[in-house]
């Protein structure tokens, strides 16, 4: 994986036995770009925190969304509009990107909601139009 980024950016990477990450370039834009990766890689789920993901597929009771490379979440069909839908297709299909809100992480898995966003949406408008 360290390779493939070296090759990609060509940068200097050092990994300690900690696990703290050296990054070294002569050229600042492959610098950021393989911090990027490396944070896209080394990312993890946050409680209450929103991502823009994109749906990766559509099963009857919800939708997998990816919120970061190689991350998928759970978004249940109870969480993806306000009101109650009938099938999961009426509101999504593969590709969509939308926000999601990280509800709760159960072992390796993250469940979403985009009813959470979208209630914070509409508040925040109201707000705005008083």
């Amino acid at each position: 994986m360290i390779r493939g980024i070296i090759e990609q950016t060509g940068v200097k990477i050092d990994v300690e036995d900690d696990g703290t990450i050296h990054v070294a370039s002569a050229d600042e834009a492959s610098a950021n770009k393989a911090i990027q990766i490396i944070s896209d890689l080394t990312a993890t789920a946050e409680i209450g925190k929103t991502y823009l993901g994109k749906v990766v597929r559509l099963v009857d009771f919800g939708a997998f969304v990816e919120i970061f490379p190689g991350t998928d979440g759970l978004l249940h069909i109870s969480e993806i509009a306000e009101n109650r839908i009938r099938d999961v297709r009426d509101e999504l299909k593969e590709g969509d990107q939308i926000l999601v809100k990280v509800l709760a992480l159960e072992g390796n898995k993250i469940k979403l909601s985009r009813r959470a966003v979208l209630k914070e949406q509409r508040e925040k408008l109201k707000q705005h139009g008083k």
